[in-house]
């Protein structure tokens, strides 16, 4: 008999050739926030967020709202939230999440915003979200058509040049050394398909009308200790040291994920 041909992998990339995560949210709460790399982008985003936007109770817009983390941490201090988050899989864990809290949700992709969402808001969250699009920039352009004048964009990606850092501390010197950096969307692993760098932001950010306040690594020593799992008493040294240098030179343009405030400039008027 004939041998039967191999199956294809299931893919996970969308017709606009974005990674989407129907289906994913058990593994990406795993991945993720299962271990102590969660605990720490977590730590450092609690410390930067007061620091690097100017919160005054405005509604907030949590574009690719994922578990719902970081819409709950607004709806805390008192912000109207909408999450926007395609996969149903993780709307509903962020459901859960938010419980208590007022929230609306939308079931819709980032590109859809202008139309289905379009504010203006003074506020727009987009954590770790450009880096699993096919067009990171065009998601950028996007995400400065929802923002008011003088709105504020609190942007994190996923860091390319950490990527290939870290390549190499594993020792992966080909892949490297030929910049194969991408994840491919084709399995369930997490690596990003369209990882950043802080070059391309600050280039995106001009052309889109956009100024960079501040910046920051998440993540800067974490991913690069010999322990993956550290003790609690290590851990709470390593998110002391992570937050004393999240915004000093050199060790913010290694962190595994940039945070940047963005902001649309005031009109001006003749």
């Amino acid at each position: 008999m004939p041998s039967r041909p191999p199956s294809p992998r299931p893919s996970f990339l969308s017709e606009r050739g974005d990674r989407h995560f129907d289906g994913l949210g058990n593994k990406f709460a795993a991945s993720l926030y299962g271990g102590s790399r969660g605990r720490v982008r977590l730590a450092v985003l609690d410390h930067l967020l007061p620091q690097m936007l100017q919160l005054d109770g405005q509604p907030v817009l949590d574009v690719g709202a994922g578990l719902g983390q970081m819409g709950l941490w607004f709806a805390q201090r008192g912000h109207a939230v909408t999450l926007c988050e395609p996969a149903e899989e993780m709307r509903e864990q962020a459901r859960s999440a938010m419980e208590g809290h007022p929230a609306e949700f939308l079931p819709l992709p980032l590109q859809d915003l202008p139309e289905q969402a379009p504010g203006p808001w003074s506020l727009v969250v987009c954590h770790a979200v450009l880096e699993w699009l096919g067009d990171p920039r065009a998601g950028l352009e996007t995400l400065s058509r929802l923002l008011a004048p003088g709105g504020q964009l609190s942007l994190m990606v996923f860091n390319r040049d950490a990527l290939r850092f870290s390549n190499v501390v594993k020792g992966n010197l080909e892949k490297a050394l030929a910049d194969r950096l991408s994840g491919t969307g084709q399995r369930q692993r997490l690596t990003p398909i369209s990882p950043v760098s802080h070059a391309e932001i600050e280039t995106w950010a001009s052309e889109c009308g956009l100024t960079i306040e501040a910046v920051a690594g998440v993540r800067v020593f974490h991913d690069y200790l010999r322990v993956r799992e550290p003790n609690e008493a290590d851990l709470e040294r390593l998110i002391e040291l992570e937050c004393r240098y999240c915004q000093a030179e050199p060790y913010w343009r290694l962190g595994r994920y940039l945070l940047y405030m963005l902001k649309r400039p005031e009109e001006l008027h003749p």
